[in-house]
């Protein structure tokens, strides 16, 4: 029997990338979400994926989401991961954002930025797989923001 505890102790030896992953809810408004758990999925179709927990407050938003957006920290943005990871606040406060030709909000100035078009979802124990076509995409030369046993790090040169 594997202790859950240890377990999630245990994954965060793995070093992530962190992203916010946003959309727009059913009356069109945005919201947002901080998630570590993505991946490449498919080059040919384009496809990536992430996972939401099946007890988060997003969790009908987003699973009803036709279109979403990933974007993938820069080093000095962990104010954005620590703003949407937070509870009972509006997550859209104070942060730089357009939205694209479907609503979806997309946060400017982030290391990369998937545009996505839902293209499947699947059940994973507490989560859901969520896969997305990505329909465009975007990078500027900047430093990554890196989590690992459960604080922010950055890659030295």
């Amino acid at each position: 029997m594997i202790d859950s505890k240890a377990f999630r102790n245990i994954l965060g030896s793995f070093a992530t990338g962190v992203t916010v992953v946003t959309t727009k809810d059913s009356a069109g408004k945005p919201v947002g979400m901080t998630a570590n758990s993505f991946s490449s999925l498919s080059l040919d179709p384009p496809l990536v994926l992430w996972s939401i927990a099946k007890s988060a407050s997003l969790y009908t938003e987003f699973t009803a989401a036709e279109s979403f957006a990933i974007h993938i920290l820069a080093k000095g943005q962990q104010h954005l991961s620590n703003q949407f990871s937070r509870k009972g606040i509006e997550r859209f406060d104070g942060i730089s954002y357009e939205t694209n030709n479907r609503g979806v909000p997309l946060l400017n100035d982030c290391l990369a930025r998937f545009d996505c078009e839902l293209f499947s979802q699947a059940d994973g124990g507490d989560h859901t797989i969520i896969v997305g076509y990505v329909a465009a995409m975007e990078e500027l030369q900047l430093d990554p923001l890196i989590f690992h046993k459960g604080a922010y790090r950055t890659l030295e040169p």
